[in-house]
């Protein structure tokens, strides 16, 4: 295994707390018969716990040692797996080293753990390579990234040369990408010894437009401004804004899963964060992907300073916002920044009261949309509810009973909208 670890080039950056790297330094140690057994195997339970560990994370099964590798593989950002993910495999003399590093993997994959386990009385290996995984809650891993790994984990074990193992990791790069960003759809941002650093969200919802019932004109324009975003043509940061639980947030989650497999991506902000967006935004700005930075329920109070940092990154700093980068935000305010009569009044002591009022203006005005989600009337909240109730067969009462009790419902609940549309659905399919 060693041998092998040690003809990577392309790939050779494997990181110190690479699973593969200690294990082959292991490895290394077996073959030179200069080791004690107890430790020895000491070292390799650890290792295989962390590969146990990371099957959990990610929901591996059946071959873990062929689902790591393949994980490797598919998260390695190196200058060939990053040129592939934009432009595939262009002839070049850097294919010659990827085949070089991919037969090294290939033997890798059919790797005999044989002699080491008869060796040292052992049988790890040969339970990872036939595994059976207990069967998890997908909210418990990230189901999108476990089926993709899995899939070509399939694929590269079943391949019969180099070049067979060669096109199935090129085609996964241009189809998916390489890394977390290929991987995942959303992220959030995590301060890291005083920088950001991006987390992949696992458990989104899994909400799509059609489950917004209504808002077909705030829907189109969404829609619109996204279909030309993801294919490069010119769009519009967006804000979308009105009364509480009218369906803003879930539009945009919506967004995401419709657009995910053209290459949409989604980082979440908050306001408490924004001094890092510009580092955000130039951390992502030449990858192959279409980035909306999201940021949900935006407002300012008077005395927060923070949307000084948004309206440079938006327009007006110095640094052009790159063409792969949009921010879609949320708000019940139409302004984003709190007013208060004083900034209007004849009565303020400041001189000069319309640059006030521009100064707080002047945020909402960089975003080139502006979608108002207001609240349902009486006739569109029933018709919300009865869609809803249509996804929970234990769902009996008529339409009638269905309005009726939904009424008395929104009265003491906080009035008409799909949030508590979907709050009374869900009470009343758990008492049935």
């Amino acid at each position: 295994m060693y041998r092998e670890v040690s003809k990577l080039i392309l790939y050779r950056n494997l990181g110190e707390d690479s699973i593969l790297r200690r294990l082959s330094e292991i490895f290394k140690r077996f073959d030179s018969c200069h080791y004690r057994s107890e430790e020895l195997i000491t070292d390799i339970y650890r290792e295989v716990k962390a590969i146990l560990d990371l099957a959990t994370t990610y929901g591996f099964d059946k071959n873990l040692w062929h689902n790591y590798l393949t994980f490797v593989l598919v998260t390695n950002e190196n200058s060939f797996s990053l040129t592939c993910e934009k432009v595939g495999a262009n002839d070049g003399t850097v294919n010659h080293f990827a085949r070089n590093d991919f037969q090294a993997f290939m033997n890798l994959f059919h790797y005999d753990f044989r002699p080491i386990e008869e060796t040292l009385g052992i049988d790890c290996f040969s339970t990872l390579l036939e595994y059976k995984a207990v069967v998890k809650q997908e909210r418990m891993y990230n189901k999108n990234v476990s089926e993709k790994v899995r899939a070509l984990s399939d694929e590269l074990a079943a391949a019969e040369n180099v070049e067979q193992f060669f096109d199935a990791v090129v085609t996964f790069y241009k189809k998916y990408g390489v890394g977390m960003f290929g991987l995942n759809k959303a992220f959030r941002i995590v301060e890291k010894n005083g920088e950001p650093d991006f987390v992949p969200i696992n458990n989104l919802d899994k909400v799509v437009l059609d489950d917004l019932t209504g808002y077909e004109i705030q829907k189109k324009k969404l829609i619109d401004n996204t279909e030309a975003f993801v294919n490069g043509r010119e769009a519009n940061n967006c804000l979308l804004y009105g009364d509480a639980g009218t369906g803003k947030s879930t539009s945009i989650k919506a967004i995401l899963n419709e657009y995910y497999d053209r290459g949409l991506r989604m980082i979440e902000i908050y306001k408490h964060q924004f001094k890092y967006l510009s580092q955000v935004i130039s951390h992502v700005k030449n990858r192959n992907y279409r980035f909306v930075i999201y940021m949900d329920d935006l407002s300012f109070e008077e005395f927060e300073i923070e949307y000084k940092y948004l309206k440079a990154v938006i327009e007006g700093g110095m640094e052009t916002r790159p063409d792969n980068v949009l921010i879609y935000a949320t708000s019940n305010r139409r302004h984003l920044i709190r007013e208060t009569w004083n900034d209007r009044s004849d009565m303020d002591q400041e001189l000069h009261r319309s640059d006030t009022m521009q100064e707080k203006l002047s945020l909402v005005y960089r975003f080139g949309i502006t979608i108002n989600f207001s609240k349902p009337s009486q006739k569109e909240y029933f018709e919300i509810v009865r869609n809803l109730a249509k996804k929970y067969p234990q769902i009996t009462l008529s339409d009638e009973e269905l309005c009726a009790q939904a009424n008395k419902w929104e009265l003491s609940h906080g009035g008409t909208s799909g949030r508590t549309a979907q709050q009374f659905i869900s009470y009343l399919a758990g008492q049935m």
